[in-house]
């Protein structure tokens, strides 16, 4: 068993500290001179280029097409969707003048207030707005629809209180948003990419999650209906780690793309849009990683397999590159993301630690003896088990490992999941249980007003109403005692 870093906060004495300390010792990200955004290490910035390949696949898979809209938004196209500007407009970055000039006195640059902006331009904190003013221009007819369009970008929400990938006031992501000529087609969007997230949270990132829909008070602003993704992180608190919304006609009647149906009659289109962000890298730390470090499933780590010589001499080194060259050909011909590190200006155990807090899956050393014996050392970060297995059908035995571990660190969190979810018939019971970091499944009214003061009162929310039949019976509200028609999701959440 590895000895836990000294320097990393155990997760048991301080989640949150913990969590921060990985993220930087890592290599993943740290705060930048722009207060609550961050600088995306190259480590951190791989394994988002994982997600955004795989994820983009998919995509693809389904349809959609990839295109990109203005950063700047003119600050009336907010004002056209009440719900919208309402969601969004305690977070916006407004841009208000185009120039900038030397000072008089010589202090430097101001701003030159000659240069102010005729109408102010806000940075997107998401793109409804200027795309369905852009749909307005390519939809006239039934066949010009559906639109399915996705955009890779950035945006901006002005967050007072930030912490590293999971809430900061920059992130990157991706916003798909499509337009339908029928109600069903569009809440069928939604679903459906619910789903894709959904498959990629549990057979890529290895983190099981709850499908469910949200309550009116936690929707997405300017949504009809906001379907969303549920994970629990180790400490109990729920991530909401992907959402898609069905918007209904609002955004076609907000800027009025109207089409012509199919029996010649007009109408306004309907619309879904959806996205996950940079958070993901977040709960992918949240959800797996040790006082060791990082624990990265092998699907999205950016290197799964690192091999290490452990050598005496240069001509000990030779031998055992040699060697090491055939196995890691081979592993890349199986598809699997190899390094063979042989920097000599880090020792062997430097090297151990690190691949260690940096979460590669497996790792291979080859000494002198092993050379000798055709065999190597294998351990597995997720167990931290070490094997010494021959040479010979070496590289099929780690491919299969490799989708072992994966499997593994999914069922772990499952189990965890497991244990930490309770029903709870009594609001008493369920201010005391929700101290220990729970899921509950408990009876709700539907009324926002209940909603509102679980909230208040216990920092507690609706994480969703979800879509299985697992708890659907009928029963009482837990807080008024009035009828429920089944259980909904309690956590306090990131």
């Amino acid at each position: 068993m590895a000895k836990e870093l000294k320097e990393l906060t155990s997760k048991d004495a301080n989640y949150a500290q913990w969590y921060q300390d990985l993220v930087i010792k890592a290599g993943l990200a740290e705060n930048s001179a722009v207060r609550g955004c961050m600088v995306i290490k190259p480590y951190g910035y791989a394994i988002w280029e994982r997600m955004q390949r795989i994820l983009d696949d998919k995509f693809k898979e389904t349809g959609h097409e990839n295109a990109y809209f203005p950063l700047l938004i003119p600050k009336s196209f907010l004002s056209r969707e009440a719900d919208h500007v309402e969601g969004f407009a305690k977070e916006c970055a407004v841009v208000t003048h185009y120039r900038l000039k030397n000072a008089p006195d010589g202090s430097g640059v101001i701003v030159d207030p000659a240069a102010r902006l005729e109408e102010e331009l806000i940075i997107r904190p998401t793109s409804e707005t200027i795309i369905w003013n852009t749909y307005k221009n390519w939809i006239q007819s039934y066949r010009d629809l559906p639109i399915l369009v996705n955009q890779w970008a950035n945006v901006m929400r002005w967050e007072m209180r930030t912490r590293l990938f999971l809430r900061t006031a920059e992130f990157l992501w991706q916003e798909g948003h499509t337009a339908h000529a029928t109600r069903e087609e569009a809440e069928a969007e939604a679903i459906k990419m619910q789903g894709v997230y959904a498959d990629f949270a549990e057979n890529y990132m290895a983190v099981p999650v709850i499908r469910g829909v949200k309550t009116a008070s936690e929707r997405f602003a300017g949504a009809v209906e906001t379907y969303t993704i549920e994970a629990m992180m180790q400490d109990g608190k729920a991530l909401q780690a992907g959402t898609s919304h069905f918007l209904g006609q609002n955004f076609g009647r907000a800027f009025d793309v109207t089409f012509i149906d199919r029996n010649g009659k007009t109408d306004y289109a309907w619309a879904s849009s959806w996205g996950v962000s940079t958070r993901l890298v977040g709960a992918l730390i949240m959800a797996h990683s040790d006082n060791n470090g990082l624990v990265l499933p092998p699907h999205l780590a950016p290197v799964q397999v690192v091999i290490i010589p452990i050598y005496r001499s240069a001509e000990q080194l030779a031998a055992i590159s040699e060697k090491v060259d055939r196995i890691a050909a081979r592993l890349r011909e199986l598809g699997v993301r190899v390094k063979f590190d042989s920097d000599d200006t880090k020792k062997p155990g430097w090297k151990f630690a690190e691949y260690e807090l940096k979460g590669v899956p497996v790792r291979l050393a080859m000494g002198g003896r092993d050379l000798e014996n055709d065999t190597v050392e294998i351990m597995r970060r997720d167990t931290l088990e070490k094997e010494t297995r021959p040479c010979a059908g070496l590289e099929e035995y780690v491919r299969d490992l490799l989708e072992e571990i994966q499997s593994g660190i999914f069922r772990k969190a499952l189990d965890h999941r497991a244990r930490r979810t309770v029903r709870v018939d009594t609001y008493d019971e369920f201010k005391e249980r929700i101290e220990e970091g729970l899921f509950i499944m408990a009876h709700w009214d539907g009324t926002p007003e209940t909603e509102e003061r679980v909230k208040n009162e216990t920092k507690a929310t609706i994480r969703c109403i979800p879509l299985d039949d697992t708890d659907a019976e009928p029963g009482r509200c837990m807080v008024t005692g009035r009828p429920s028609a089944r259980r909904v999701l309690f956590a306090r959440a990131y």
